[in-house]
């Protein structure tokens, strides 16, 4: 991918402290863009800061602290970047992960749905004023092939009855993708797009709320999967190339656009969703 120059482009990255967010964030610097990480740990975030602007010579990197699980925090992030920023052209939703065992958040909402879909779903929507001052502008969901294993259980969203990491995890993925969608289709005629993406199965910090064989299984298989340099690709092409101009409510893997699972494009179950999350963030 030819690089892009990004002066002058406001650009907002979730989980940027390590793996494919740190990474993200370093080459949109690379590119001449202003970079807002938004990180949960202070050290690893000040590190990765620190580290971005020595590598790139860019000084234009911003930090926000925050724990994305929390709603309020959510919010919080929104208002301080508002207080800063007039104008934001890149939103990358890239903080995730998954857990072995059901935990809750601050909300009461089971932590992998709040941190991989409900985070997302609510930032973009406070960041949406400023999304559509500053169009063309552009959100870039990072989703997951395990979407395509995942459905909506609106019998149990928050895995009281029935919890499983795999469960859990890909049912996060899913909601992200059919948000995208959604959110597409309300955003016709704006110049403000939205995409979804699977990085690949990469050898970064995932494992972290992982616990013991989950843990070893993913440790066992992380030297045969792709680094989180090849990782951070398609989020940078979705984020940067004029390729995918005016290209919306789409999913990519490996840079080309592919289809996602069957239910992904029920209309019906993004729509009801879409009402479920609107009231889960209240």
């Amino acid at each position: 991918m030819a690089e892009v120059n990004m002066q002058g482009r406001v650009c907002l990255v979730t989980g940027s402290s390590s793996g494919i967010g740190k990474v993200t964030a370093r080459e949109l610097a690379r590119m001449g863009a202003t970079v807002v990480m938004v990180c949960r740990n202070q050290a690893k975030g000040e590190a990765a800061q620190a580290e971005i602007k020595t590598a790139t010579g860019n000084n234009e990197v911003d930090l926000i602290l925050a724990d994305l699980s929390s709603l309020a925090e959510v919010r919080r992030v929104a208002e301080e970047f508002k207080q800063k920023y007039t104008q934001l052209h890149v939103l990358i939703h890239n903080a995730g992960g998954a857990n072995s065992t059901r935990k809750l958040t601050s909300d009461g909402f089971e932590a992998t749905f709040a941190a991989n879909y409900l985070a997302p779903f609510l930032l973009t929507e406070q960041l949406l004023d400023v999304l559509k001052a500053s169009a063309p502008a552009r959100v870039v969901n990072v989703s997951s092939m395990a979407h395509t294993g995942g459905k909506i259980d609106f019998a149990d969203l928050q895995g009281e009855k029935k919890y499983s990491t795999w469960k859990a995890y890909s049912q996060a993925k899913l909601a992200l993708i059919l948000f995208t969608y959604e959110l597409a289709r309300q955003l016709q005629g704006t110049n403000v797009t939205i995409n979804a993406l699977h990085p690949g199965v990469i050898a970064s910090n995932f494992d972290q709320g992982l616990g013991g064989f989950a843990r070893f299984g993913w440790k066992l298989i992380a030297p045969f999967i792709s680094s989180v340099e090849q990782g951070a690709q398609t989020t940078l092409y979705l984020a940067t190339s004029p390729e995918v101009e005016g290209v919306s409510g789409k999913y990519f893997a490996s840079k080309k656009e592919k289809k996602s699972s069957p239910l992904s494009y029920n209309e019906i179950v993004r729509q009801r969703l879409w009402q479920e999350s609107e009231k889960l963030v209240q």
